[in-house]
């Protein structure tokens, strides 16, 4: 038996993020109308005079879940054209999971190489190559109430921290949170503080240095029944040279 768990936020308007979509719902009876005029039929043709009830979506493509392509960094990364999120190889979106609990962490904290250290220890587990790392903060209890409050309550990850995942063959690194980096305002106060703008999006900048993924705002992560032993599948929507796609991120655990 295979069991799936939704580790997805939604999408939808008014979300809890500075770049909500806007859905536009159409109802059956206008699908009636419009599949009439496409037929060259009427309406009342349709039983109950539905059809087909339909969507318009128009967002940003990193509005809710989603996953961010190197391209997203930079149009260059080690020395070659950064990858599109059509781009991206599909095995490093499918793979072993690993939840790694940072809620201990404050909010604005950098998430450093002891604290994943420190995570691995605690549940007895080595990474390897291509495990999908969850970065599980806390931070997604706080969509829903409002944007700046969900911006601001998360910790993230450092370039320190990053490198060393990198090192040991992880491509896919995801969280909870709006970024992987630190919130948006603990990032802008240490730059007026220091003036050093290496600061500012670092984990996201450093993708300019090395090829990897980041699966933004998951959720749900403490309903994995356990830190290891699952699958992640989070492949990103096909959107043709495009920075980012929305994701369906699902962790498979087998029971």
């Amino acid at each position: 038996m295979k069991r799936f768990i939704d580790i997805s936020l939604p999408h939808e308007n008014g979300g809890t993020e500075p770049y909500p979509p806007t859905i536009e719902f159409s109802d059956h009876e206008a699908g009636a109308a419009r599949l009439a005029k496409l037929a060259g039929i009427e309406p009342t043709d349709f039983p109950n005079c539905m059809a087909l009830a339909t969507d318009k979506i128009s967002g940003s493509s990193h509005s809710g879940t989603h996953i961010d392509s190197p391209w997203h960094y930079s149009p260059v990364c080690e020395g070659k054209k950064s990858r599109s999120v059509d781009e991206v190889p599909l095995e490093w979106c499918y793979g072993d999971g690993v939840v790694l609990d940072m809620r201990h962490k404050n909010p604005g904290d950098e998430i450093t190489v002891d604290d994943l250290k420190a995570a691995l220890d605690k549940i007895g587990y080595t990474l390897k190559p291509l495990d999908i790392v969850l970065l599980h903060t806390g931070c997604d209890k706080y969509w829903g109430t409002d944007t700046q409050t969900y911006l601001k309550m998360q910790s993230g990850l450092g370039i320190p921290g990053l490198d060393w995942l990198l090192d040991q063959g992880i491509r896919c690194i995801g969280i909870d949170a709006w970024t992987l980096d630190r919130p948006v305002g603990a990032m802008a106060a240490e730059y007026r503080k220091t003036g050093d703008k290496s600061v500012l999006w670092a984990t996201h900048l450093h993708g300019r240095e090395r090829e990897y993924l980041q699966i933004e705002k998951l959720g749900h992560l403490e309903d994995i029944p356990k830190p290891y032993g699952f699958t992640v599948s989070a492949f990103p929507c096909k959107f043709k040279g495009a920075t980012a796609g929305w994701t369906r991120a699902v962790a498979i655990v087998e029971e």
